[in-house]
């Protein structure tokens, strides 16, 4: 049986399962080129029938979530979507009306599923649909936090566990709290979408003057460079409290975001995020350990797009009484196709678990097809290249940036060593080459590393778990900060990946640093330019190449030298 699952809001995409197997996921930005898409996703889904060589009538199963009021209006009224979509990403001039279209969508947060709504959304997905040419298919509408639940579930490999979302908004609801065990998942106890911590964040986000459902964690890496102060004398610390397992916002959306608005006025950003931040971890790990307590789980499973934030993550890994912890790789909505086929698929057919090792579930292109490229490239060399781990590694250690693109593209927000760039973890010099010529990132923002999941006892302070996603903070030891300069932010803390066999062309370079250079860790961070989704094809990585000026790339089995750089 296949069963398709698609997400036709932020973050739009696809997934494909075949049985108990994950056969594909991707999101649509990666082919419209259009960072965090919203339009219907098209292009994934037929990429996803390309690589399991099926057509739409194979499917016999399409599932998709969220049929709440808002979104339900805009399915009816795409156009609207796409307003919004220009304005939230700030490309457009600056609207007279701003304040009062921010009022309009906070007004309206609250409102979930109305009578008629999940009618609407499915003849509006289904027509979609049937113009890509499903016919012989039963649709199936899934509740927004149910397909996050399904994600972080299904994938973490537990038995028994806390299942936990939080995020800003979806159906009604912000946050739940299920339970995962025998196989059985149960939804124990919802938070409604009016004491949203998730649309406090994306206020912030707004009033500091980034893009809210982006640049959230911006916010958090600015937050590092205030003067700290205790949670007491925190401003902020009455807007949210935490009653059991009852999260409570002090003030409806509205007069929250005017309030916020107000406080913000008269002090520095960087203040203002820290006052956030510290907030949202007090919250967000007071409402966990509440969860442990009182289902009697040491074991947690989270998604939604608040646990994208790394040191609240950290926080929650911290805490006394947890023991095993997962974060779901794609946390936020960009997730919610994978995690509505497998709400589907457990109820259909009870398939609740899935292997996950890696997440790599995207497009792929063979070696014959990157020479055939290759060769009707200008302005480059390439060549068979054997030895690419050890090559790379000699490339690194002379303070070089490296386009590294490989296999299958990474499912979620984070590259995990297929459509990467990588450089010498211990050199500030490349970083800063690195930022100047190709990230063009914020002053502010940190890079993250990979290292050998092995490396990781030495390199880090940590006793719980492997992170093989890049889902949580961590403090780097004493001492071996100098070998991870350009990936430790101010605080000391770092994002890592930690590989294991998941990955083996990647383990085998890191493994090749660390024959040279003592320590198996490099910076890693995402084969893109700033503002442009991840890279998808070998014609993206070559453009990419040729734009910033880059010279060296590993493109599948080839090294390639650009002569322009």
């Amino acid at each position: 049986m296949y069963i398709l699952g698609v997400w036709d809001g932020h973050d739009a995409g696809a997934a494909l399962l075949e049985d108990g197997k994950i056969l594909f996921a991707s999101n649509e930005e990666r082919y419209t080129k259009r960072k965090l898409e919203i339009k219907f996703p098209y292009n994934s889904i037929a990429a996803a029938l390309s690589y399991a060589g099926i057509k739409p009538n194979d499917v016999e199963e399409v599932a998709f979530p969220t049929t709440e009021f808002t979104k339900t209006l805009s399915r009816v009224f795409p156009y609207q979507q796409e307003a919004y979509y220009r304005f939230r990403r700030r490309k457009m001039l600056r609207p007279r009306l701003e304040g009062l279209m921010h009022c309009t969508k906070y007004s309206m947060t609250s409102i979930g599923v109305l009578p008629l709504c999940a009618a609407v959304s499915k003849a509006a997905v289904a027509s979609n649909l049937r113009h890509m040419g499903f016919a012989n298919f039963r649709l199936h509408a899934v509740d927004h936090h149910a397909s996050h639940a399904a994600g972080a579930a299904f994938t973490s490999g537990f038995g028994r566990a806390l299942v936990v979302t939080l995020d800003g908004l979806g159906d009604g609801l912000c946050g739940s709290i299920s339970t995962l065990e025998k196989g059985k998942l149960v939804r124990r106890e919802t938070i409604p979408a009016r004491d949203s911590l998730g649309i406090f964040y994306e206020q912030v986000t707004n009033i500091v003057g980034m893009r809210e459902l982006e640049d959230e964690l911006k916010v958090m890496a600015m937050a590092n460079y205030s003067y700290p102060f205790k949670f007491e004398e925190n401003r902020l610390s009455d807007f949210f409290e935490v009653e059991g397992t009852r999260i409570r916002a002090r003030y409806p959306p509205l007069k929250q975001y005017d309030m916020l608005s107000r406080m913000a006025w008269g002090m520095p950003r960087e203040q203002f995020s820290y006052m956030a931040q510290q907030l949202a971890e007090h919250v967000m790990s007071k409402f966990v350990h509440n969860a442990i307590e009182k289902y009697g789980s040491s074991n947690v499973a989270m998604a939604g797009g608040l646990f994208g934030n790394v040191k609240a993550n950290m926080q929650i890994r911290e805490l006394e009484g947890l023991k095993k912890w997962y974060v779901f790789p794609h946390m936020g909505d960009g997730g919610i196709a994978l995690g509505a086929a497998m709400h589907i698929n457990y109820e259909l057919n009870g398939v609740s678990d899935y292997k996950f090792d890696g997440a790599y579930l995207g497009d792929a292109y063979s070696d014959s097809y990157i020479e055939k490229l290759l060769k009707k490239e200008k302005g480059i060399s390439f060549e068979e290249d054997s030895s690419k781990a050890s090559h790379a590694s000699e490339l690194l250690g002379k303070d070089n940036y490296v386009f590294w693109y490989q296999g299958r593209m990474e499912y979620g927000p984070r590259a995990l060593g297929n459509r990467s760039i990588i450089a010498n973890a211990a050199s500030e010099t490349v970083k800063d080459k690195l930022n100047m010529y190709v990230k063009q990132r914020e002053w502010y923002q940190p890079f993250a590393p990979s290292m050998l999941a092995t490396e990781a006892p030495k390199l880090l302070e940590y006793s719980k778990g492997i992170d093989r996603f890049m889902t949580m903070a961590y403090r780097a030891r004493d001492g071996m900060i100098e070998y991870m300069r350009s990936v430790v932010h101010v605080d000391n803390t770092t994002r890592p990946q930690m590989v294991g066999d998941e990955n083996k062309e990647y383990k085998r370079m890191l493994e090749r640093v660390k024959h040279d250079n003592g320590y198996g860790v490099v910076l890693n961070t995402s084969f893109n330019i700033h503002g442009m989704p991840i890279v998808l094809s070998p014609e993206d990585a070559l453009a990419t190449m040729r734009k910033t000026r880059t010279r060296h790339m590993f493109l599948g089995g080839f090294y390639v030298e650009n002569k322009g750089a």
